[in-house]
């Protein structure tokens, strides 16, 4: 049997088991801690919700990027954020527990969201009827996005609610697996489309990092604008900056079972961890700059 033909089963399973990770670091605090955050989290969701996907269709019109990148883009930029976000808030100084109460909202916001902003850039990028066309998501794939995120938070909720050692001790683990999963369909899709992908990799690669830096540089200058300290903002910059890449393969191969709109989320899934590192060692630089 072709890996393909059984990628999008091996796919499902393991990005429930992401977001089963997901849920082994949440309890239901975190979404009450947003009460001290009021101010903050509104802000950040936003910028998430409002301006990361008005940024990727600029990019996408300014660039000139292909229907199926274009749509793959919106779909990255509509993604939350994840444990990623949280470690490199943890790493560079910004307030970990926003954002993990950010990550707990911001996950649940999309299950609406998420959907509603594909089937935007599909109707944008790719209407039926056109070259490339995409069909849009109906309701039983946005039910099926619904469970894949909503249904393993929840039961790592609950581990960590009766068994909050064996939460403790699985979620190193988890992380494991989430960087191998995250590193293998993106390696997937990449060779699947290599053709397409060289073909297309002056406009998209540059596509994709310009995008992972507004996302970064937009959080962190307006959350400094609007009055944020210097913890918010960098917990939200990374909040917005870093997305949930897997989730954002999953709905490419899995439900769109499109690999062109997989890429921008395939090559996303390298390159942000080098541009988080180097806006984190410039934020750093930033700090001590103004404190001297």
């Amino acid at each position: 049997m072709n890996i393909l033909e059984i990628l999008p089963d091996i796919l499902l399973i393991a990005l429930a088991l992401v977001m089963l990770g997901l849920g082994l670091e949440l309890t239901l605090g975190d979404f009450a801690r947003v009460l001290n955050y009021k101010g903050a989290v509104a802000l950040a969701l936003g910028l998430q919700v409002i301006l990361l996907p008005i940024a990727g269709v600029a990019i996408a019109w300014g660039l000139g990027l292909p229907a199926a990148f274009a749509v793959g883009l919106l779909i990255l930029a509509a993604s939350p954020g994840g444990v990623t976000a949280n470690l490199f808030s943890h790493l560079y100084g910004g307030k970990v527990a926003m954002n993990i109460s950010l990550t707990a909202i911001n996950t649940v916001l999309a299950i609406v969201t998420l959907p509603l902003i594909s089937n935007i850039a599909i109707g944008l990028f790719a209407p039926e009827g056109s070259d490339g066309a995409v069909v849009p998501l109906q309701f039983g794939k946005v039910a099926q996005v619904v469970a894949v995120v909503l249904v393993p938070v929840t039961i790592g909720m609950v581990i960590r609610r009766l068994a909050p050692s064996l939460a403790e001790r699985a979620q190193k683990p988890f992380k494991i697996l989430s960087a191998l999963v995250l590193a293998s369909f993106a390696l997937i899709a990449i060779i699947s489309e290599r053709e397409a992908l060289m073909n297309s990799f002056a406009v998209l690669g540059p596509s994709v990092i310009l995008f992972n830096l507004v996302s970064l540089l937009s959080g962190y200058f307006v959350s400094q604008w609007a009055g944020l300290d210097e913890g918010a903002s960098r917990a939200i910059s990374f909040e917005i900056g870093i997305h949930n890449s897997t989730l954002a393969l999953y709905i490419a191969l899995s439900v769109l079972e499109n690999f062109q709109i997989a890429l921008p989320a395939a090559l996303y899934s390298v390159s942000m961890y080098i541009t988080a590192m180097l806006f984190g060692m410039w934020l750093n630089r930033r700090s001590k700059t103004r404190v001297s």
